[in-house]
């Protein structure tokens, strides 16, 4: 006696649909070039194996049985999602990678990546994608580790890594902010270490495996810590603490009053932003999806977008 995994093989389910489509054996037995006898026994066969029903025979027509109807519903789709891998694979054949994933560190648009998304999958790809948000050297790291094919938003000094490649994105300015009704609001500028020291920042957890890299914060400082650059954002606007943001995302809630700037004493935090990938090894060439990705980040418009992090992303 057949077990039921083999007995549920495809040809096995195409030949349940034909019955219940065809709505009788005789039937379905002529559209598959099979006796009917053939047929019948071979139906006996699958739910023997399964032990139910799937068919009433109480008259002369083929009507499925609550089971009967189930399996069709659950076998026809596991038909689509056969086919669905065959066509996958094929295209896969073509140089298109299974999976794709992306590294995005926390203070590039979310906006900009559903849009790139967006045309990535006009262009009709088998690759499923995958976007891993990160936070400082979780964004380096995680394509470094394999866990990622393309990285972007890399500070550039943490780019240089053996095997892997980099290109400038663009610049990106931080500026201190705080909201209306905190304590800092009102201090005089420019703002003092020792200042600053007395009252709590809000900083971005890294995602990084050791987790040790830390931006603009003050030894003895307390912290509260969370973890995106969008979480630090809403923490600052409810006077959780004060910080540094990125100018483009802080900006529109400057201009509306919901948060205030503040000139420090410190020099002023700009950072150079990358987008890195992984050397190809020798005669493998690069996947069809990275190339894709590769080429849209060389367009300037993408790269300033892709850093434009604007108040709704």
């Amino acid at each position: 006696m057949q077990n039921a995994r083999d007995a549920l093989t495809p040809d096995a389910l195409a030949m349940l649909l034909a019955i219940a489509e065809s709505g009788s054996f005789a039937a379905a037995a002529r559209s598959l070039g099979l006796v009917p006898s053939a047929l019948t026994y071979r139906v006996r066969q699958i739910e023997d194996a399964l032990d139910v029903l799937l068919f009433d025979r109480s008259s002369r027509q083929a009507r499925l049985t609550e089971a009967g109807a189930e399996l069709m519903r659950e076998g026809g789709r596991l038909l689509h999602e056969i086919d669905a891998v065959a066509n996958r694979v094929r295209r896969v054949a073509t140089g298109w990678e299974p999976q794709f994933t992306l590294a995005v560190d926390s203070v590039i648009s979310r906006a900009t990546m559903m849009d790139l998304c967006e045309s990535f999958y006009a262009t009709a790809p088998p690759t499923r994608l995958k976007i891993r948000e990160e936070v400082l050297s979780g964004t380096l790291e995680a394509l470094g580790s394999g866990q990622a094919d393309l990285a972007i938003g890399v500070a550039a000094e943490g780019a240089a890594v053996r095997d892997i490649q980099s290109k400038p994105m663009g610049q990106m300015r931080f500026i201190y902010a705080v909201a209306p009704h905190h304590p800092l609001a009102q201090a005089e500028e420019p703002l003092a270490d020792a200042l600053l020291q007395q009252h709590r920042a809000v900083a971005v957890a890294d995602t990084g495996q050791r987790g040790r890299v830390t931006l603009g914060l003050l030894g003895g400082q307390d912290v509260l810590t969370v973890p995106t650059m969008r979480a630090k954002l809403e923490a600052q606007l409810r006077g959780l603490g004060g910080g540094f943001l990125p100018e483009s995302l802080a900006r529109p809630y400057v201009d509306t009053g919901r948060l205030v700037e503040r000139r420090v004493q410190r020099p002023d935090r700009v950072i150079v932003v990358s987008y890195a990938w992984r050397e190809q090894g020798t005669g493998q060439g690069q996947g069809r999806a990275l190339k894709w990705w590769l080429q849209q980040l060389e367009s300037p418009k993408t790269r300033a977008a892709l850093l434009h992090a604007q108040q709704h992303n």
